[in-house]
């Protein structure tokens, strides 16, 4: 035995009855003078994850103390499923109880059969809202960011990562708030493909950009068949990174400020049957500024075309991203405000890197 550890349990079932089951675990867990279980969680209703066809899960977080190691807590954890009547089982398979050793103190631990912290906290909202609900201050033990940013990440939702499609990483943001050059630091790092917005080969931008509003739809169309062979679900390598500085949902923000009502009208009945075969990222990187220091960047690279844009029309664009990120469910959102970027030094490009890799499967 070791010194008293805090540690943190993940507790699921969705088979049987369900809350008596997990009381049942807990208490059999705390029956002995090893482990204490301290408190518990709401129990929340979620859906099967990864849409499978299977009965809702009841599922909540335990704060325990143990004098257990890692490894002898996991093998507590085993038999006390058995004993309840746990089946082995293919993975994402129905149980009557489900117990994951989710942090052991602030503890790192990748043995065989047992990695702690559970690789999944950062994608499942039930799990971090059960660890923000028990302790708001925690602090996961890798990523080094408050279980309450990891959770905010999310909006909500559930998320699991398939390593047989494309590991797509999207850097979104008002135009000028340096997403190219974002980009191509983690193409560097992450030993990826870069894909870049087609603005320096959209013959009609210029035009648009100088008041000719008549190819407005011209250029919106330009970039939406473009961005959708680029993104295309067999244009991208399965299983690996892929960075572009641009989301393709932010369409159709451009297009409802640039086209007028008959070409918006148009536009979206030629995006809908586009916007269906793109494939979606696995994780959106949202860098943020104010428009203020957007508007002097873009002074600053020269682009002629760029050099009409006004302010008004960034605060605009700020405000569509702020909404539709808002109402974000498709993947984690990782918000990085520009200023922490300044300079690209190696610590803050190896924390934004150690915050990508746990939302990708190429780690």
């Amino acid at each position: 035995m070791t010194e008293w550890v805090t540690a943190y349990i993940g507790l699921g079932s969705n088979l049987g009855d369900r809350e008596g089951t997990i009381r049942a675990a807990l208490q059999m867990l705390g029956g002995n003078g090893s482990i204490e279980v301290t408190r518990v969680s709401d129990l929340v209703e979620t859906t099967p994850l990864g849409q499978m066809a299977q009965p809702n899960y009841l599922n909540g977080v335990a704060e325990i103390r143990t004098r257990l190691e890692a490894q002898e807590l996991l093998r507590r954890f085993k038999a006390t499923e058995a004993a309840l009547g746990r089946q082995p089982h293919a993975r994402w398979a129905s149980r009557t109880i489900d117990l994951d050793l989710l942090l052991y103190g602030d503890r790192v631990v990748q043995e065989t059969g047992l990695v702690v912290p559970h690789p999944d906290v950062p994608l499942r909202s039930f799990v971090l809202e059960g660890l923000c609900q028990l302790n708001p201050g925690l602090i996961h033990p890798v990523l080094r960011e408050p279980m309450s940013e990891l959770l905010q990440r999310l909006n909500g939702g559930n998320f699991v990562v398939n390593p047989e499609t494309p590991q797509l990483i999207s850097v979104a943001g008002v135009i000028g708030v340096g997403k190219t050059t974002l980009a191509k630091k983690l193409g560097e790092v992450l030993r990826a493909p870069v894909l870049f917005e087609p603005y320096d080969t959209n013959p009609f931008l210029p035009e648009v950009y100088a008041g000719k509003t008549e190819l407005a739809l011209d250029s919106q169309l330009y970039f939406l068949v473009y961005r959708s062979q680029q993104l295309g679900k067999e244009a991208l390598p399965s299983g690996r990174a892929t960075v572009t500085d641009y989301v393709f949902d932010q369409e159709m923000i451009y297009a409802r400020r640039l086209l007028n009502p008959t070409q918006l009208t148009l536009y979206e009945s030629i995006y809908q049957p586009f916007s269906g075969i793109v494939t979606t990222p696995t994780l959106v990187i949202w860098l943020q500024d104010s428009p203020a220091n957007c508007l002097e960047r873009i002074r600053r690279r020269s682009r002629p075309y760029e050099q009409a844009v006004a302010l008004a029309f960034l605060e605009a664009l700020d405000g569509d991203y702020r909404r539709m990120f808002d109402g974000w469910k498709a993947c984690p959102v990782l918000r990085v405000p520009a200023a922490r970027l300044t300079g690209y030094t190696e610590a803050v490009v190896e924390h934004l890197v150690l915050q990508v890799k746990a939302y990708i499967t190429c780690r």
